[in-house]
């Protein structure tokens, strides 16, 4: 119900800051659609026209929406579209709007288009009235004028169904289509029945009205005595004119419908790429026959149907098979981590019109390291696409491998960046990897192309944590900057770290740091327990919808049951050094005797010097030596050898002048564990000790 000649509006400038009382004493109202804010004002008489008190409405058109059912307000938004595209100077249609009491009634706009010097459109200024009685007049005109004037009506609502339809995106939405808006209804059926074909049978997917279920017609056989079956089976509409017809070709059928008053009926296959994909029905009280224009009408629109119906059913089956590579991509399972509290969250975006785009690159990912150490990763591949998710999957695996493998924070980074460079797509990715130590707090930070980190503290305060990044992942190696700078955070106990994406962040017509503003608030206002707050984020997140995917890690380092007796020391030991060995040896001493272990103290020391000793000989470099007390059931200090040579440590017999080869002896016969650990380009050699007391 489009205005076609609807004749431009002679309006006052600063109209409607002046409405003319004319409208008013016509029971109209008036709109002032300021595009550049995208606010929608209306006066009191448009609020009684949409059945809307004034504090109902707060200036936004999305509000409109408890008013005007969604088909109706698809079909207003391309009127609109279209009138500003094609250069018109106003528009006008008809609209059913739902009111307070549930019932529906029709409205009619009529709009003015302001464009400014170069053609853009700025402002829509225009009245809305209620057009009920109008179109119930206009229906009892058509209705005396004759059969030309009701197939014309026919023609128009197939014109204006099919254009709803081309706004369906899934099955469900082709009926709420056909049933709820000003289709089937001005066509004159009394109700609807549709059903997919699948395996060979017939689903119901949609009935009539309340009590015209026909018992055991859920699921029908094709080859069975029922029109939707018939029509599906032999591809041609059945047109029936009269009850007594209809009881003698389908006596199954007929006994259920007896009590509906049903005069005539209409059951169309619906066809698209030259095979059934389904049967739809509709059933007349007021009618007696159908002509051949009737006829030409309704196979139209069951055409038009059909079509819909394919793309939507095609449209749910990308967003399953979306749906599923997305989360085969992700974590199957995030794995516990000893001394944290861990909980992960995926929200897949909605791109409105676009099929397989329900689907992202982002992730998240939680790596076990040695030593009671946990990698983090944050990551956004570009774009939203079932490519994006494939980039995202064998990102995940090499920044997975990578940091298993021993590399620091920022090789990790690097070698991603290449990894992705050399994969031949033209997509990057923003990532964020942090690599905590649970058992003294210290996280390392490498930021490439992401959002910062956030820190909540145990008494709840939250805060941004500036880390300073380099480029996106795939732009690095193709723009020859490989350097990712590593920022340290302390993370104590009871605090959690927070990593996302920035779909958590971003809101449209707010820039980047006023979101991070209000989800640090949002954080902070909060539950403690890491998976409440992750649900509670996903959900602010599921409220605003929005196009982009949202990923989110928090992970909170516990609080100790008793405090620890020792802490963590590091020493640097440079080859031919002689002082900074011994320095490295007096700092083992004083403190394997300072965390109270000192009766074993002789032998830490002594193995500890034998595997410094073996890293200074055995490659060409120095040594880094870390000792720390672990925390658990007992208690251990753990003492690490970390060197630049890759080739791994092998026993040997001790040779002639007994000098050489009792080193790795003398190692496990002190030592209560050991091992060797890959880190990048070199290794780490460890061993632990348990001693007395708890940590």
């Amino acid at each position: 119900m489009v205005d076609r000649g609807a004749s431009a509006l002679s309006l006052p400038d600063d109209w409607p800051a002046h409405p003319d009382p004319i409208l008013a004493l016509n029971r109209m109202g008036s709109f002032d659609w300021d595009l550049d804010t995208g606010l929608f004002h209306m006066d009191a008489q448009a609020h009684e026209v949409f059945d809307l008190r004034p504090d109902e409405y707060d200036g936004h058109p999305a509000t409109l929406a408890v008013r005007v059912p969604a088909p109706e307000g698809y079909r207003l938004d391309a009127l609109v579209s279209q009138a500003m595209k094609d250069g018109s100077e106003n528009y006008g249609t008809y609209f059913r709007i739902r009111c307070r009491d549930g019932s529906l009634r029709w409205t009619h706009t009529q709009g003015y288009i302001r464009r400014d010097e170069t053609g853009r459109p700025r402002r829509i200024v225009g009245i809305v009235r209620d057009a009920t009685q109008e179109l119930d007049d206009l229906k009892a005109r058509r209705e005396q004028a004759g059969q030309d004037a009701a197939r014309q009506e026919q023609t128009n609502v197939v014109q204006l169904t099919t254009a709803a339809l081309a706004y369906a995106r899934s099955v469900d939405d082709v009926i709420e289509v056909l049933k709820d808006t000003h289709g089937l209804t001005h066509l004159g059926a009394t109700s609807l029945v549709m059903g997919l074909v699948e395996a060979g049978r017939i689903r119901l997917i949609a009935e009539g009205p309340a009590g015209s279920f026909v018992p055991g017609t859920d699921v029908t056989g094709i080859d069975e005595q029922y029109p939707m079956s018939e029509v599906v089976r032999t591809l041609t509409p059945r047109f029936i004119e009269s009850p007594e017809e209809f009881a003698e070709r389908y006596p199954l059928l007929w006994p259920h419908l007896t009590g509906l008053n049903i005069t005539a009926a209409a059951y169309l296959p619906l066809i698209a790429q030259a095979r059934p994909i389904g049967a739809m029905g509709l059933l007349y009280s007021d009618r007696g026959g159908f002509s051949p224009e009737d006829r030409n009408v309704l196979v139209a629109l069951g055409s038009s149907i059909a079509q819909s119906l394919q793309r939507a059913m095609f449209y749910e089956q990308e967003k399953d098979l979306a749906s599923g590579l997305q989360q085969a991509m992700l974590p199957r399972t995030i794995p516990s981590v000893r001394g944290a509290d861990v909980a992960v969250r995926y929200r897949a975006g909605s791109a409105a019109g676009s099929l397989g785009r329900d689907i992202g690159g982002d992730w998240y990912d939680l790596i076990p390291l040695p030593g009671g150490r946990v990698g983090a990763v944050i990551g956004d591949v570009q774009g939203h696409d079932t490519h994006a998710a494939a980039v995202m999957g064998q990102l995940r695996i090499v920044l997975r491998a990578y940091a298993a493998e021993g590399h620091t924070p920022a090789t990790v980074m690097a070698r991603a960046s290449v990894f992705l460079h050399e994969l031949d797509t033209d997509r990057f990715a923003t990532c964020l990897y942090a690599e905590a130590d649970l058992a003294t707090g210290v996280v390392q930070v490498v930021r490439a192309g992401h959002i910062d980190p956030l820190v909540r503290q145990a008494d709840g305060t939250c805060r941004r944590v500036p880390v300073e990044g380099g480029l996106p992942l795939g732009l690095s190696a193709e723009f020859g900057s490989l350097e990712y700078p590593v920022a340290t955070v302390e993370l104590d106990p009871g605090s959690t770290l927070l990593l996302c994406t920035d779909g958590l962040v971003e809101q449209p017509g707010a820039d980047l740091d006023d979101g991070m503003q209000a989800l640090t608030a949002l954080i902070g206002s909060g539950p403690a327990d890491v998976r409440d707050l992750a649900d509670k984020l996903i959900d602010v997140a599921e409220e605003r919808g929005g196009d982009d995917d949202v990923a989110l890690l928090l992970l909170r380092r516990r609080g100790l049951d008793a405090p620890q007796s020792g802490g963590r020391l590091q020493q640097h030991v440079a080859p031919g050094d002689p002082e900074a060995l011994s320095e490295a040896r007096h700092m083992i001493r004083a403190a394997v005797r300072a965390w109270g272990s000192g009766d074993r103290a002789d032998e830490i020391e002594l193995v500890a010097d034998e595997m410094i000793t073996n890293a200074l000989m055995h490659t060409e470099g120095s040594a880094i030596v870390t000792l720390r007390v672990l925390a658990g059931s007992e208690r251990r200090l753990r003492v690490e050898v970390e060197d630049s040579s890759s080739a791994l440590p092998r026993r040997r017999e001790a040779g002639e002048s007994g000098v050489s080869g009792r080193g790795l002896l003398l190692v496990d016969l002190l030592t209560d564990v050991w091992g060797v650990e890959a880190r990048g380009g070199g290794k780490c050699v460890w061993c632990e000790f348990v001693v007395p007391g708890r940590a």
